[in-house]
């Protein structure tokens, strides 16, 4: 009985209902800002350890992030992409796999990381719908770019 109440109705059904009603715009956006935030007040305690000031924080950011539609037009432009940097980086890991002996560490491995995640994040940024509705060549990308290379860069640095 229970079937003929499911008949014609599939997960591209349900994930188009969802995305109507906001789920992958706003809701999983804002869980995603709110439980990094949370996380990290929560790990390094920078305001004490009351929970009810890192879950007001958190609330908060998240609720702003979404306040306008960049977020949620960064996060439609990035994880597209991610999937497939993903994607690239398990077929290596396949074929590498024929060849790889367990000794020589993972050091290659963060190398092609890096290379899939510079991809990625190149690519997302030179769609930049998130930023003004509309795709720019990399020239115009280039200063955002380098500021967000020399932000790493200097995160980098203090770490060491």
């Amino acid at each position: 009985m229970a079937s003929h109440f499911f008949y014609g109705f599939t997960i591209g059904d349900l994930l188009n209902m969802w995305a109507d009603i906001g789920v992958f715009a706003y809701l999983l956006p804002f869980l995603m800002i709110f439980a990094l935030v949370y996380g990290i007040l929560t790990h390094t305690q920078v305001l004490g350890q009351n929970k009810g000031v890192n879950v007001t924080i958190a609330l908060a950011m998240g609720l702003l992030a979404l306040q306008f539609d960049y977020v949620s037009g960064f996060y439609a432009s990035i994880f597209p992409y991610a999937g497939m940097g993903l994607a690239v980086l398990l077929v290596l890991i396949v074929f590498i796999g024929l060849f790889y002996k367990p000794k020589e560490g993972a050091k290659g491995w963060i190398a092609i990381g890096a290379v899939i995640g510079g991809i990625v994040v190149l690519s997302s940024t030179l769609d930049l719908l998130w930023i003004d509705g509309s795709a720019i060549g990399l020239f115009n990308a280039l200063p955002m770019l380098l500021v967000i290379g020399g932000t790493i860069g200097i995160i980098y640095w203090i770490s060491k």
